[in-house]
């Protein structure tokens, strides 16, 4: 067995786990491997898909299908190391629930500890804030449909949005989110459908498009829209919260996160392919951000059936609830570890007090936010940039080589090696990318502004 750098901070003793309510409520370890790929397809195939098209905009049809599957066996390769890392600590009698202590116990730092923690809150806090702004988005863009005259704005959409999220915060546990996520990855398999179907139909139609796939003309150009589109199916494969998924699982854990990972993945190789294949095939170079905007454009008629495009987007909104629930439990984990008793009942009224209170202050926190920044997608796009490549690209790499500590002269060493540089430079691409289309898009920028900044 190698042996480990020293910890220098008292963060796992058997006192420490035994009083700590964030674990033994919140990460409850209960689940079986098909509720970890439920957790697992919620969190990572999201609304974002249907920024695919857009994405190979910048690629075209051979590279960005090359990019596409590059990014999925990468993303896989590390989430499949970072569970052969868990196996490794709970065998040696430290079985780890969070990412922060995994990276602190392993790397031996208590810094890594405090690193973590601030990017998987700041990347967690995003993605909440941005499901209730996208499903408030969602739920005028049905209302706005149904009455075009109407006068209901924005940010009452998203309170309406908020006020459900408070109400489904309440689930105690991430194990309880078990059959939500099911139904989260029922969704995310029946937009895609309703979008490759509503693709084939405006294929067409009359008022289709013509279909132009050739690249920008300018070098130059090409390069940073490449740069730019890798970074956006680098963000769309974002996933930093593993280790508090395996953490749901029942010990032991090993072997289950992987059984967990090829149901998620199979959900990405059905999911993502399609909505990248028909929305550019249909849309070409002028592919939207969101391809549900391309179908329904602001002039002229949908190039789709209204109820399709409808249901897609009804289905769209129910996924983001399920998504916001799943990026809050790191919050709430951190929140019931200093306030609540584990001594007391989970339902108890000394601990079902403060639950309430914080999680709903929380969403309202989340909800206010949304509401006031409806330009958060690109302040979410630089913390994306500079957050996800860490946690997803960089740590599980660097982890494995020190926990398993492969030869120098061995391929694995050689391949996560070349991962953690490749995707260093990517991600310093990502963020400039992002800052710069954030300084491109200030003059836009309004608080409370009823429309969102794509």
């Amino acid at each position: 067995m190698v042996n480990q750098p020293p910890i220098t901070h008292d963060l796992f003793t058997d006192t420490e786990r035994q009083n700590d309510a964030g674990a033994a409520f919140v990460l409850q370890s209960k689940g079986e491997w098909w509720h970890a790929g439920f957790h697992l397809t919620t969190a990572i195939v999201g609304p974002t898909i249907l920024t695919l098209p857009y994405a190979f905009r910048g690629l075209g049809w051979g590279l960005g299908f090359f990019c596409l599957t590059i990014m999925a066996v990468v993303t896989f390769y590390s989430y499949f190391l970072m569970s052969k890392v868990l196996d490794h600590c709970e065998k040696a009698g430290r079985r780890h629930i969070r990412f922060r202590e995994l990276a602190a116990d392993v790397l031996g730092s208590g810094w890594m500890f405090y690193f973590v923690i601030f990017i998987q809150t700041a990347i967690n806090t995003g993605v909440g804030i941005g499901a209730i702004l996208l499903a408030g988005q969602c739920l005028e863009i049905l209302y706005s449909s149904l009455n075009p005259n109407g006068s209901m704005k924005l940010y009452e959409f998203i309170a309406i949005v908020t006020g459900v999220m408070i109400i489904l915060s309440q689930l105690p546990t991430f194990h309880s989110l078990r059959h939500v996520n099911l139904g989260s990855l029922l969704l995310s398999l029946g937009y895609a459908f309703l979008v490759v179907a509503a693709c084939i139909i405006a294929a067409r139609s009359k008022e289709a498009p013509t279909r132009e796939y050739t690249l920008e003309s300018s070098p130059k150009s090409r390069t940073f829209s490449a740069f730019t589109s890798i970074s956006i199916l680098a963000a769309i494969f974002g996933n930093g919260i593993l280790p508090e998924i395996q953490a749901t699982l029942a010990p032991p854990a090993s072997g289950k996160m992987v059984k967990g990972l090829i149901m998620c993945y199979s959900v990405i190789f059905v999911t993502f392919y399609a909505i990248a294949g028909s929305g550019y095939w249909v849309f070409g170079n002028k592919a939207t951000s969101n391809i549900l905007q391309s179908l329904l454009p602001d002039s002229g008629p949908s190039l789709a059936p209204t109820w399709i495009l409808g249901l897609a987007v009804i289905f769209v909104l129910l996924q983001l609830l399920a998504i916001g629930l799943v990026y809050s439990q790191v919050a709430y984990e951190i929140m019931e570890k200093q306030s609540a008793d584990v001594k007391k009942g989970m339902f108890s009224k000394r601990n079902l007090i403060p639950r309430l209170i914080l999680r709903t202050l929380y969403m309202i926190m989340c909800g206010f936010f949304a509401a006031m920044l409806p330009f958060f997608g690109d302040i979410s796009a630089v913390v994306g940039a500079i957050g996800f490549i860490p946690l997803d690209f960089i740590l599980p790499m660097l982890l494995y080589n020190i926990t398993h500590n492969p030869p120098k002269s061995s391929l694995t060493y050689s391949i996560n090696l070349a991962i953690i540089f490749v995707f260093s430079g990517v991600g310093l691409m990502g963020a400039f990318s992002s800052i710069r289309k954030l300084v491109l898009d200030a003059q836009q920028f309004k608080l409370f502004s009823n429309d969102v900044v794509d």
